[in-house]
């Protein structure tokens, strides 16, 4: 009755939120073939993981090449700081402010809060245009059955982790296939034998032969290198062992590392967590290497888009070790922060024929702009009030694009907080649920992309308009509550 009485309140939430209604142009309308298009999402990725971005200890030739034929964004940001709302805000267009799932709301035996079924999101779109529509990796926005079930959100087909609190284990029991489960063979949550991002590959490089002939939606939200550490590549383990030399273990705390049900949580012990870190990416660049070459083999190179980027920055846990990696690249902060190395990500996307090949932009974009983008490369309206931007311009090197007038975050855990950036300046608010006029620190992203000057004292009258812009993007949640 409760979660009726939630999805009802978020039904009203959404129809009073104030955002500029969203105008798309109908690119798919002008031409003959509307294009395949495949997002993959990396899990924890930090935007200093990739060679592109300047990572020098880790190899990914598949990204890399995926960047020099595309174009790469070096202003992008995630929806949020960790996993469910960072999703949330893709899938919806709308930022944490706004946006129906706002953290990591566990739901027991399995699952994570859902999402409605009264807002628009990017498979339902899909789905509208005429898109065969697939996900394969961790879903958690909504278990099996519920409104966030991603059959009841626009997929035809999902496999993989439906909870993204089991996917904290890369050999778990079973994964879904739609709403059966696959048990994997030699695997009890203590006994590793089948790899769940292995098998999760392979379903997705099915979806792409069993629907090559007609326009699909693939979305590809890999688990990897998200903890716990783990690898099912020898050699690739053993070439960074090599490369890294002796490693101080990680220990998992007592119990961690058996058993399902309250075990899951935490991260099971890794002997190199280095060597395993690394590997995992390269693995991760590989698999997004064969998905690349499955589109040659049937030749959709030429009418497929590729989108690949992150859904927060790196994380800690588990062993990882970010600093040895400089996974932020030199950003302050990790997942759970909202200062620039918790939110900004990497962003690829390759358009033959749209994007020139190598460029780089510093075009501001956020996860929101996934919806509205999209919306205008296979020609769909966007009915209600969302918070993103299309930056088709940007991808076709026009000088028309619109641009934010600022971005803005929420993070309902770890005492609360907030960031907006707003040109050049980066404003953010911490332990809100204390005190909702916390005092607000500011940095000039420009002069200071480290945020190691505060200059709020100096520019009082940015901090008032900052304040009131912090009370502006905030609607209230019922259930991912802020300071209400």
């Amino acid at each position: 009755m409760k979660s009726n009485l939630y999805l009802a309140i978020f039904s009203l939430i959404f129809s009073l939120i104030s955002c500029s209604p969203v105008k798309e142009k109908s690119i798919a309308e002008t031409e003959s073939t509307k294009p395949n298009i495949i997002f993959i999402l990396a899990d924890d990725l930090g935007y200093g993981d990739l060679g592109v971005t300047g990572q020098t200890k880790i190899e990914t030739p598949s990204i890399d090449k995926l960047a020099g034929e595309g174009m790469l964004f070096i202003n992008h940001y995630s929806g949020a700081t960790v996993c469910a709302p960072s999703r949330s805000a893709l899938m919806t267009g709308l930022h944490t402010g706004h946006t129906p799932i706002r953290g990591n709301f566990e739901v027991q035996p399995e699952g994570q809060y859902p999402m409605p079924d009264s807002i628009m999101t990017i498979p339902k779109m899909m789905k509208k245009a005429g898109y065969a529509t697939g996900a394969f990796g961790k879903w958690g926005l909504g278990f099996i059955g519920t409104t966030g079930d991603p059959n009841n959100q626009g997929f035809d087909r999902f496999f993989g982790y439906n909870c993204q609190r089991y996917a904290h284990r890369y050999y778990p029991e079973y994964l879904w296939d739609n709403k059966q489960k696959m048990m994997l063979e030699g695997n009890d949550w203590t006994k590793k034998s089948t790899y769940a991002p292995d098998v999760i590959h392979v379903e997705s490089l099915k979806f792409i032969e069993n629907h090559k002939d007609k326009p699909f939606f693939m979305f590809v939200p890999m688990v990897i290198p998200h903890a716990e550490l783990a690898t099912s590549d020898t050699i690739l383990l053993k070439k960074y062992r090599e490369k890294f030399g002796d490693e101080k273990p990680y220990l998992a705390p007592k119990g961690h590392d058996y058993g399902a049900d309250i075990i899951i949580p935490g991260y099971q012990s890794v002997e190199y967590p280095r060597a395993v870190y690394a590997s995992m990416v390269e693995q991760l660049d590989r698999q997004v290497g064969e998905i690349i070459q499955k589109l040659e083999e049937f030749g959709l190179t030429e009418n497929t888009l590729i989108i690949f980027a992150s859904d927060n920055g790196p994380h800690q846990e588990g062993g990882n070790d970010p600093d040895f990696f400089q996974s932020n690249a030199g950003r302050r902060g990790y997942k759970r922060d909202l200062y620039e190395g918790g939110i900004r990500t990497s962003l690829i996307v390759k358009w033959p024929g749209k994007t020139k090949p190598g460029t780089r932009t510093e075009h501001v974009s956020a996860f929101w702009d996934f919806l509205p983008t999209l919306a205008e490369i296979v020609g769909e309206k966007i009915e209600s009030n969302i918070d993103g931007i299309s930056f088709v311009s940007t991808l076709k090197g026009e000088s028309a694009q619109k641009q934010h007038d600022y971005l803005y975050w929420e993070f309902v855990e770890l005492g609360g907080r907030q960031a907006i950036r707003k040109g050049d300046w980066k404003a953010l608010r911490l332990n809100v649920k204390k005190d909702k006029n916390a005092l607000i620190e500011l940095y000039n992203l420009k002069d200071d992309p480290s945020e190691s000057r505060n200059v709020a004292d100096s520019n009082p009258e940015l901090i008032k308009e900052m304040a009131k812009l912090f009370e502006a993007a905030h609607v209230p949640n019922p259930v991912f509550k802020l300071f209400e």
